[in-house]
């Protein structure tokens, strides 16, 4: 962690290493992750966490859907934010990777936390960091984030003017174009094998789907479910396990709703994916 001024918040970008000169090895049951399902962020590394099967080596604690401190952090974090940085002054955010040896943070960064998981804890689970696939999967994650992420969030946002839409709602369906082209070529979006860009790439569908749409007008709504390779991939992907277990529709939309101010749209209305037929029944409660 460091901190570049005294009202600067400070950032935790620790790495589990390979071995035990590393500061942070990778000891089976000495990190825990926090986690808020809500979360895009952390949505990604729950999913990560079920596909390399660490529920006993690492465990996990789900945060509400909702910050409840003031300041948009979690009341439960705050002990691990001040213990790792005296006097904290920023909000206790998820996700958060934290150390059960020292009662610190080890990290908060998602990217770092994603590829510790799969190179230090997960030998047995799927390659989602395949040799030489760094660069490819960087691609796909900035196409995620900056362009369909940010495209789909500008072509909704209120208070800007009609050409500034189109001109995100164009990037965005270039975008989706590009994904539509490689999914016609290949299983997943890097080929036939599951990597850590799906993941990626299934949680900015969600996102486009459970939020963004709710302030695009219907037709731009219908254009984006003109990619049906795309949207087929998404509902496969639903369908495992690793994916549908960790996916909160209700969280999501108490989120969305706790902190968006904007208009809602007529797209709305036009549900792309049946998402909460992939979710799993709640388990009964035990009988008295």
């Amino acid at each position: 962690m460091s901190a570049t001024s005294p009202k600067a918040v400070p950032s935790f970008r620790s790495r589990i290493g390979r071995d035990a000169h590393s500061g942070y090895p990778a000891v089976p049951h000495r990190y825990r992750l926090h986690l808020a399902l809500s979360c895009p962020r952390c949505l990604r590394i729950a999913i990560t966490h079920s596909l390399l099967g660490l529920e006993d080596a690492l465990p996990m604690t789900l945060l509400p859907a909702v910050p409840d401190a003031p300041d948009g952090g979690y009341l439960a974090l705050r002990p691990l934010y001040e213990a790792s940085s005296h006097q904290y002054p920023g909000p206790a955010v998820a996700p958060v990777l934290s150390d059960g040896w020292t009662g610190r943070i080890v990290s908060t960064h998602a990217p770092d936390i994603l590829q510790d998981l799969t190179r230090r804890f997960g030998a047995r689970g799927p390659r989602l960091y395949p040799d030489g696939a760094d660069a490819r999967i960087e691609t796909i994650g900035r196409l995620c984030e900056q362009v369909i992420g940010a495209a789909a969030q500008r072509a909704g946002q209120s208070g800007i003017d009609a050409a500034a839409r189109d001109t995100a709602l164009t990037t965005l369906l270039r975008g989706l174009d590009a994904l539509e082209r490689r999914l016609s070529a290949s299983q997943h979006v890097l080929g036939e094998e599951l990597t850590a860009a799906d993941v990626q790439l299934w949680v900015t569908l969600v996102q486009l789907d459970t939020v963004h749409r709710w302030h695009l007008d219907a037709a731009a709504v219908y254009r984006i479910t003109d990619h049906p390779q795309l949207w087929s991939y998404a509902r496969r992907l639903a369908a495992h396990p690793a994916f549908a277990a960790h996916l909160d529709l209700d969280g999501i939309a108490r989120r969305h709703h706790a902190h968006c101010r904007g208009t809602e749209a007529a797209g709305a209305a036009v549900r792309i994916v049946d998402w909460a037929r992939h979710v799993p029944e709640p388990a009964p409660s035990p009988s008295p």
